[in-house]
């Protein structure tokens, strides 16, 4: 495993009790109860074994002791036994390395490891028996489908690893592991397909995790991001999140890479592009073409979610713009509050409902969503605060929100909308025009690793472009996308 800092090193002592002293004043033996050391005669010879308690599997370590304590009933010790030797051909257990320094054994217990020194030899035995705190691959809340696999990522990082190993069962698929930060030591996984990934790509985010300079990431899989994509003040999202392993699994197949951080359920997918972000599982368990019509509808439902607020405010502050046929669009009735703050405040509300749904326990979210139906659904239009159709409108942005399968896009939408909607009230038609002329263009000026965020549309590609507007059949999708630079671009071969 590699290392994101080097640290100056202590050598591995050959006298037990020195490495005991440097190793109970550095784990805070007596003050940390969950830090644990068994001490045993073996052979003549004083063994140590170091382990953390609830990250390692107990039964393990009792076999482990088992073993060792009957290991004098089958070994005979003379001038020439190898204690160290004997005790390795006595562990039942099928990983077991070495390690020459202490602070890669400290390192070691901590992520769940034990690790046993013995006396006279400047090696110890590294032997994996964590068990971490988890719960089972459940679904996730964010990315159910209809018809479909059921099991989801957890923040366990050995069962996502072969939770993806188990649908992709090539011996190519690279899952290459490092630790990274100063004092968490955060285990992070670096997957991909090698022949098909991009490697100057997995070069590049070996290079970005590795200068990770941070304490710890206490936010996981957010802060790597951060680190990597140099996002800034871009609201946009430039890595695509997911919890379901069928989906990971076939961005790897497309040549993407994927990064998973331990204790995060979610998996970093990058490169990816705006239309990435678009897209739902649900769209692939389903017939081509209803496919198509999800997909469609998901498309009208983001649009919606942007434009409606600021089209309709538009036509609110300039009626004349109307058509004698649509004469009947915009408020009937005049209230004291101005429609762009009556829009504001409604999205207001709609934020803070959605925030106190997160924070609100289940039990009581049915009467929260009344609470919140009664207040500002039927309360607030009956005193005058808010017109119908600002209700209408905004409730209708906020469900296109809900439609788009990012959480993050969807966010990141809904800031714009505002943007917009200021424009809008600030400079009316002339605004609405030129937000949305700088608004195309800044998506325009994205890249994700040299990457354009709009493609396939700019550059243009019209096959890839096809299958963005069209859920294609999988028979006819031949190639992997292009801007992914796969080094092998044929994903079905004829026969």
């Amino acid at each position: 495993m590699s290392q994101a800092h080097e640290k100056k090193e202590t050598p591995i002592s050959r006298n037990i009790v020195e490495n005991e002293a440097i190793l109970k004043k550095r784990l805070g033996f007596g003050t940390s109860f969950d830090v644990g050391v068994r001490t045993l005669t073996i052979l003549d010879k004083h063994i140590q074994m170091y382990f953390v308690n609830g990250l390692c599997d107990i039964q393990f370590i009792i076999e482990q002791l088992r073993e060792l304590m009957l290991l004098e009933s089958r070994e005979r010790v003379d001038e020439t036994t190898n204690v160290q030797q004997a005790i390795i051909n006595h562990l039942p257990h099928v990983q077991v390395e070495f390690t020459d320094n202490l602070e890669d054994a400290t390192t070691q217990m901590l992520s769940g490891l034990v690790f046993i020194l013995v006396e006279g030899e400047d090696r110890a035995i590294v032997i994996d028996v964590r068990s971490y705190p988890t719960r089972g691959p459940e679904e996730p809340d964010t990315e159910r489908v209809v018809r479909g696999s059921r099991d989801g990522y957890t923040e366990n990082i050995i069962i996502n690893t072969a939770l993806t190993r188990r649908r992709i069962r090539d011996d190519r698929l690279r899952n290459e592991i490092m630790r990274v930060t100063q004092r968490s030591q955060t285990d992070i996984c670096i997957s991909y397909i090698d022949g098909v990934a991009d490697p100057k790509m997995v070069e590049i985010l070996k290079k970005e995790l590795q200068a990770i300079n941070i304490d710890g990431l206490t936010m996981s899989d957010k802060v790597v991001e951060e680190y990597i994509v140099k996002q800034g003040f871009n609201p946009f999202p430039l890595v695509r999140y997911t919890e379901r392993p069928d989906v990971a699994a076939n961005h790897l197949l497309e040549g993407h890479v994927l990064i998973m951080v331990d204790t995060s359920p979610s998996v970093i997918i990058t490169p990816t592009t705006f239309f990435h972000h678009v897209q739902h599982a649900e769209e692939y368990r389903q017939a081509p073409f209803i496919g198509t019509a999800l997909r469609w509808t998901r498309f009208i439902g983001i649009i919606f979610s942007l434009l409606i607020l600021p089209f309709w405010l538009l036509l609110t502050m300039n009626p004349e713009l109307l058509p004698p046929a649509l004469d009947f669009i915009g408020p009937n009735e005049t209230t004291n509050i101005p429609v762009f703050l009556q829009i504001l405040f409604a999205e207001l509300g709609i934020e803070l409902l959605r925030m106190a749904a997160i924070h609100t326990p289940s039990p009581l979210a049915t009467a929260l969503g009344l609470v919140a139906a009664l207040l500002i659904g039927e309360i607030a239009i009956e005193v005058g605060y808010f017109t119908p159709e600002v209700i209408l409108y905004v409730a209708i942005g906020a469900i296109g929100m809900f439609a788009t399968p990012s959480y993050e896009l969807g966010v990141a939408l809904r800031a714009i909308r505002v943007i917009l909607l200021i424009a809008v009230a600030a400079f009316k038609a002339p605004g609405f025009i030129i937000g949305m002329t700088i608004f195309i263009l800044a998506l325009a000026a994205i890249k994700t690793f040299a990457k354009p965020y709009l493609w396939p549309f700019l550059p243009f590609d019209p096959v890839a472009a096809w299958h963005i507007l069209v859920r294609s059949s999988v028979p006819s999708m031949k190639f992997r996308p292009t801007f992914l630079h796969p080094q092998d671009p044929i994903k079905q071969k004829s026969e």
